[in-house]
């Protein structure tokens, strides 16, 4: 699971660019109420990948304050027989404005080989705080969290990038805030376990950590075409490496039209 929420769009870290346009101001035009997407997340160390765990991600509207909010959720378990070298139950939920697409609050819960954490935090926009079970905490206007970046990024209109290109944004995280990037990579095809599709890549800025090393290591592929669903993530960790398929969906907001074939 942290292989996966580190990727979409989240932990990196590093460089000082300010935050651009793309992540202030879009409107969402990706997902929607309903929206669930279920991924098998493989581990090798010796070049063969196994089944280690699965994770899901699913979208709900409620109201917070009389404002309508998307409640996404994602959960991540390893799976039973790997348990006894490393057990992973998490949980990751975010609550954000449908209008702005900025998160009002934030709850983590996991627990990872033995290691367990709770964080609650509350996004004040009025004044641009962030307010956690650690204290008070400045932020920028357009400050995500590590889950509503990913939702948020996918509505990022990568046409009008071209290769190269570095893409800025802020992001809240253990009580601190990251200036980070995603770098656009171009189009290409990606064949997963889920099927063959057309694809847009790209290269998150990671930050350093127990599991990852920090830098460009990690690639993404979402797929080319409205939804922009994350179809695959490639990561080296501290031993072996990470690789994440997107291995089924309900409810998208559009069709999955860049699928080119099945398995």
């Amino acid at each position: 699971m942290k292989a996966l929420l580190f990727l979409l769009c989240s932990l990196f870290m590093f460089s000082s660019f300010s935050e651009g346009d793309d992540f202030c101001g879009l409107k969402n035009k990706a997902f929607q109420e309903g929206e669930s997407i279920d991924y098998n997340i493989f581990y090798s160390v010796i070049g063969i990948y196994v089944n280690a765990g699965t994770a899901n991600f699913s979208v709900g509207v409620e109201k917070m304050a009389l404002k309508p909010v998307y409640h996404v959720t994602g959960t991540g378990t390893s799976n039973s027989r790997y348990d006894w070298i490393f057990k992973v139950r998490d949980k990751y939920e975010s609550f954000i404005d449908t209008a702005t697409l900025q998160p009002l609050k934030f709850l983590r819960n996991v627990e990872e080989g033995g290691y367990k954490i709770n964080e609650n935090v509350t996004f004040n926009k009025s004044v641009n705080t962030a307010i956690s079970n650690k204290g008070v905490v400045k932020i920028p206007p357009c400050v995500q969290d590590v889950l509503s970046a990913i939702y948020y990024a996918r509505n990022i209109d990568y046409e009008k990038y071209a290769v190269g290109d570095k893409i800025p944004f802020s992001m809240f995280l253990d009580n601190e805030v990251f200036n980070l990037y995603i770098k656009y990579l171009g189009k290409e095809e990606v064949k997963t376990r889920y099927g063959k599709f057309n694809a847009i890549k790209f290269m998150p800025l990671l930050v350093q950590g127990t599991i990852f090393s920090g830098g460009e290591k990690m690639t993404v592929w979402v797929s080319d075409d409205p939804n922009h669903i994350p179809l695959r993530i490639e990561s080296p960790i501290t031993v072996g490496s990470v690789k994440v398929d997107m291995m089924g969906y309900h409810n998208l907001r559009y069709p999955l039209s860049s699928m080119i074939s099945f398995r």
